[in-house]
């Protein structure tokens, strides 16, 4: 009788693990969401002349959406839990996450384009962050594989953000009929989640669980934050992902104009650059799906830390365009094991709570958006290619954390040897 109930409860657990249509809805969304991220980069040339926007105010459209949109979001993880309220949560955001990029193609003033761009960041949060917190309660034994996954999805997405642009424009479209497309594939993922949407499995030996095991309400939601703050390793990994993204976003977000100013590229050429670093990081996130399956998560970290710690010294060293993309393309296959690795480690490191781990991370976010701005502020002061120099603090720091281990308790009544 015991034996037939713990084989009920396996065959229960392996059905709720996520299947193939799960984990593609999943991705759909990441994709999407990295599709419009990119789309928007390539449009942006034509939105400023379409609505004859100032370098201010492309400044704020940029800056405003991400602090005062990330203010929003800070607290959506931890107070949607999991389960039904957090399914809610998701599909909820996937309907403001296609509104706002409505509501762009409609905007007609920089003020509307603004109140639109900064509806879309919190809903982005809801429908994407939360989609992916509930893939790693799915399946928690194959966090990697899974985040692995979720960033070759985001990848494709950035990549292909630009020639769909492309192929608006081709067929006498502009950047709205651009964003109008972008809404379709959002609906088209928005009813792929609610259909097969990630769902946590029940836990053996409990008929249920409820939404929010640390007590409803903000005070329930600051307890389960200052108990996770103290679980082993996830400052390492907040710390860590925010260190990473020096060599990840901040380094692409400076490329171009490196490219332009440093090394007197064309700016053909500079987006050239950019095409190669997304290309190559592409090729990087679908080698590292495989990697993953044979070698340890960690493992790969340490050895792409190592590499890039050469490589990336070598990219601003090496004379000549041609030379330094070659090196480019090695550092950018050697970082991709960085975000998904990382990110996975801290959802481990937070067994069940998913939403706490999203809060974290997007409180790290915000505290990480001094790296851009110091580095421009190192660029105006000491030269853009100082300021780069200093990102190589990157692999080093990533070396030390990954081989720094806490220090283990005693039991009480025994001293350390």
């Amino acid at each position: 009788m015991e034996g037939q109930h713990v084989t009920r409860m396996k065959s229960v657990s392996r059905a709720a693990l996520p299947g193939f249509s799960v984990l593609a809805a999943a991705l759909a969304v990441e994709l999407v969401d990295e599709l419009v991220d990119s789309s928007e980069g390539a449009a942006l040339p034509l939105i400023r002349h379409d609505l004859g926007l100032s370098y201010a105010q492309i400044g704020l459209l940029a800056s405003v959406p991400l602090l005062l949109g990330g203010v929003l979001e800070l607290p959506l993880g931890v107070l949607a839990g999991h389960g039904r309220r957090q399914r809610i949560a998701v599909l909820a955001g996937g309907v403001v996450f296609i509104a706002s990029l409505v509501a762009a193609a409609a905007a007609h003033s920089f003020a509307a384009l603004l109140i639109a761009f900064v509806a879309f960041f919190p809903a982005s949060g809801a429908f994407v962050s939360l989609t992916q917190s509930g893939l790693m309660d799915a399946d928690p034994g194959r966090q990697e594989q899974h985040m692995a996954r979720w960033n070759l999805a985001g990848s494709a997405g950035a990549v292909a953000g630009p020639l769909l642009l492309i192929a608006v424009l081709a067929t006498g479209g502009d950047w709205r009929a651009c964003y109008l497309a972008l809404a379709g594939f959002a609906a088209l993922a928005w009813l792929g989640i609610a259909r097969h949407g990630p769902r946590r499995p029940a836990a053996a030996g409990h008929r249920g669980e409820p939404d929010d095991p640390g007590g409803p309400g903000r005070a329930g939601a600051l307890r389960r934050l200052r108990s996770a703050l103290r679980q082993p390793g996830v400052v390492r990994w907040l710390v860590l992902l925010e260190v990473a993204d020096l060599l990840l976003d901040v380094l692409t977000g400076f490329l171009a104009i490196y490219l332009v100013d440093v090394v007197h590229a064309t700016p053909a050429q500079a987006a050239l650059g950019v095409t190669v670093r997304l290309v190559a990081g592409l090729a990087g996130d679908a080698m590292l799906v495989r990697v993953l399956e044979r070698t340890a998560g960690r493992r790969v970290l340490t050895a792409s830390a190592a590499v890039a710690a050469v490589a990336y010294p070598g990219f601003l060293l090496v004379p000549g365009f041609w030379p330094k993309l070659v090196v480019l393309a090695g550092l950018s296959i050697a970082t991709a094991p960085w975000y998904p690795v990382l990110q996975a480690s801290l959802y481990g490191s937070l067994p069940g709570q998913s939403g706490v781990a999203v809060t974290l991370t997007s409180a790290a976010g915000l505290a990480g958006g001094a790296g851009p701005l110091a580095a421009g502020f190192l660029a105006e002061r000491f030269g853009l290619s100082w300021a780069l120099a200093g990102l190589a603090i990157a692999p080093v720091c990533m070396l030390a954390g990954l081989g720094w281990r806490p220090a283990r308790r005693q039991p009480p009544g025994r001293q350390a040897p």
